[in-house]
């Protein structure tokens, strides 16, 4: 297990309410913290390295339900889970078409498809990217309430006690917001948790996330709320907690390069003001634990060559010459990583960087939708050939 040297420096905070440990159904997730899943990122390797630095629960990356019930190759190797993961797996579904998230979730849950049955199962109606959208998936599903509601059912009840949870925004834009309607019709469904993304489709990733809209859920339903959006340090956590009433947080950005914000996170749920800032010669040591694991599990020329988009989020704010860091976006093995990184010399962790946004920051544009998505909000079919199951359900 990767550890750090003891923090440097200590960021003061102020006494703030701290969330009870999160429970769904039988799992109990403490501290009541979420690794969000995100494409490309949320990998084996990765969710080992965040696993490392705290507890939580840890979402694999978003899995297609179409794929994964035609057995897709790739799917079968993106839905793994790994050996520390045996009692805690955890799986982000995308579908559109009720039939084909139940055969998928049963197909997890009954064949272990994954190695393991998972501990718990997430249905993303909150992706905003237009390949989704466009097919009626991700923040455009909850408009449609009737197909929303029998996406939820379908998983619920082929889920065998496994808790479903479902993640959305506050709606497609500021004219159709469906965030509160979800989340009753997800309670009424059976759905153990809702998470809240502070956020309409059509802002993506800009502006900022309205919190305000996470404590009304939270006093509109009976299930737990998390919330997610804007979540940078650890105290942003406390701060969403105390603000809003939710039941715990799910973080995504946040820990871009930084997998040691689920020791704060840990550290600030249990009532301690410590906060790690590594030098960059323990940054070091992480970033080449991260190429480790991802060359473990790919193959060394693959696993580097996939770590080098991390490399930007971990260096960020760290003084770094122009030909390290052009070398480093072409790395392709770990002893070429470790010559490299021991050419930056030690400093300490840049400040100036803390509570600043990290990954996609794309400016707020329509949302791409399916011909007459906004018509019939109690049609419950799916958009012709939106993720439909080939050969029937």
């Amino acid at each position: 297990m990767t550890t750090l040297a003891p923090p440097r420096a200590e960021m003061a905070i102020s006494a703030r309410p701290v969330p009870a440990p999160l429970q769904l159904g039988r799992l109990t997730v403490n501290p009541a913290v979420v690794l969000a899943p995100m494409a490309g990122i949320t990998n084996p390797a990765f969710r080992t390295l965040c696993r490392e630095f705290g507890a939580g629960l840890y979402v694999c990356e978003m899995i297609t339900t179409r794929a994964l019930v035609e057995r897709n190759e790739k799917t079968l190797q993106m839905v793994r889970a790994t050996t520390d993961e045996a009692d805690a797996f955890s799986v982000q579904l995308y579908g559109v078409d009720p039939a084909t998230v139940g055969r998928a979730v049963g197909m997890l849950v009954d064949e272990l498809v994954a190695g393991v049955r998972p501990a718990h199962i997430d249905l993303n109606f909150g992706c905003p990217v237009p390949k989704v959208t466009r097919k009626g998936g991700g923040a455009a599903l909850p408009w449609r309430r009737r197909l929303f509601a029998d996406i939820v059912a379908a998983a619920v009840g082929a889920a065998g006690g496994v808790p479903v949870t479902v993640k959305t925004r506050i709606g497609i834009d500021p004219e159709h917001v469906t965030y509160l309607e979800a989340g009753r019709i997800a309670e009424d469904q059976g759905a153990a948790a809702i998470t809240l993304h502070g956020r309409t489709a059509d802002q993506l990733y800009s502006g900022t996330a309205d919190w305000t809209l996470i404590a009304r859920l939270v006093e509109t339903v009976g299930i737990p709320v998390l919330g997610n959006g804007d979540l940078w340090e650890a105290d942003d956590a406390l701060r969403m907690v105390a603000e809003t009433g939710c039941a715990g947080v799910v973080v995504g950005r946040g820990c871009l390069g930084r997998p040691w914000l689920f020791a704060d996170l840990a550290a600030a749920f249990a009532g301690s003001p410590r906060r790690t800032m590594p030098t960059m010669r323990e940054v070091a040591a992480v970033m080449h634990r991260h190429a480790g694991l991802l060359s473990a599990d790919q193959g060394e020329l693959h696993g580097c060559t996939d770590f080098r988009k991390h490399v930007t989020w971990y260096l960020k704010g760290f003084s770094v010459g122009s030909d390290v860091r052009r070398a480093l976006a072409m790395v392709s093995g770990l002893d070429e990583l470790a010559d490299l990184l021991d050419r930056i010399p030690d400093q300490p962790y840049p400040q100036s960087v803390l509570g600043a946004p990290r990954g996609r920051t794309t400016p707020p544009r329509p949302v791409a939708l399916p011909e007459g998505w906004l018509a019939d909000r109690d049609d419950p079919r799916p958009p012709a050939g939106a993720e439909l199951l080939v050969g029937g359900g």
